[in-house]
């Protein structure tokens, strides 16, 4: 099969090409490298990856590229709140824009799978576990645009959408802004945290499978296909108290409280069912602790500079 990624050289792509690859895919990958990020240096060996160097707004490029493939993983974006919120202008550019006109230029025969997050839930329900019918209502610009073009991409046709859990473990375009990748780093060096609304809660999904949702959406695309998939691991519905209680299983030297005073500003609260792609054969392989050990691992060998989205 003959794909093209976008952000292909992000968190999740890195991950995801040389999976591609190893499976005999030909890859079309672009990106920009605003980062600055080598991750996909090791990929260069394989004959069936093309690399450009290109941002994604380029719409000359991108429908000359959409022209060669056969599925579409539109995985640039400005990731993040408050990477949206420091450029909301780009931010609709890159994570609305590009992709609409990425609908408008590709043939109806093409496969489209679009990652999506669990932000569009906003707020949940105390208890109730947020569904694919759940009302969307996002409390971030970044939320927003990922519902706004997950509803056209849906309507498009020939499409699937996954709504990705708050992703961790180590990737070789590292993020240390995501929680449990700041928790555990923060507990491994800081060995502290104070915590801020400690009681809201978040599904949790390592990249590996956030990469493995992509090839099987790939492999079972006629069955999957017109429809969004919540994923996460259904046994990482936890709050961020709970959380450091599992980091300090294997870090036993790290303290955390909770702030007597003040909030979080990042609001998000839910806790969110993953039984419809379950149900459709796809299970998680990496859990939460096998995350964080693997981070412990890796913060070893880098430092905090350089490694966030903003």
């Amino acid at each position: 099969m003959k794909i093209l990624i976008t952000g292909a050289a992000g968190y999740i792509g890195s991950v995801l090409v040389p999976i591609l690859l190893q499976k005999g895919h030909e890859v079309i990958a672009v990106d920009n490298f605003m980062y600055k990020q080598t991750s996909l240096l090791e990929c260069c060996h394989f004959d069936k990856l093309t690399l450009i160097n290109e941002d994604v707004r380029n719409t000359v490029l991108i429908e000359q590229q959409l022209k060669k493939v056969d599925a579409i993983l539109p995985l640039a974006c400005l990731t993040g709140a408050p990477l949206c919120d420091k450029d909301p202008i780009t931010a609709r550019a890159v994570n609305f824009e590009a992709i609409k006109t990425i609908l408008a230029k590709r043939n109806p025969d093409q496969m489209v799978i679009f990652p999506t997050t669990n932000s569009g839930y906003g707020v949940g329900e105390e208890g109730i576990h947020c569904t694919e019918e759940t009302p969307l209502r996002p409390v971030s610009l970044y939320g927003q645009l990922k519902v706004e073009i997950e509803k056209i991409i849906l309507e498009s046709g020939n499409s699937i959408t996954f709504r990705f859990a708050t992703v961790f473990g180590v990737s070789p375009r590292m993020r240390l802004d995501l929680l449990v990748n700041d928790f555990t780093y923060r507990a491994y060096h800081d060995r502290f945290i104070v915590l801020f609304e400690a009681h809201f809660k978040r599904n949790y999904l390592h990249v590996r499978d956030a990469a493995r949702a992509f090839i099987y959406g790939l492999e079972n695309f006629e069955q999957m296909k017109g429809e969004a998939y919540n994923v996460g691991l259904s046994d990482a519905n936890i709050s961020k108290a709970e959380l450091c209680e599992v980091i300090k299983e294997q870090l036993p030297n790290f303290y955390f409280t909770e702030a007597e005073i003040g909030e979080d500003v990042d609001k998000r609260d839910y806790i969110v069912s993953n039984k419809k792609i379950e149900a459709a054969g796809f299970k998680t392989e990496h859990s939460l602790s096998y995350g964080i050990k693997e981070l412990i691992k890796g913060f070893q060998i880098i430092r905090k500079s350089g490694y966030g989205n903003i």
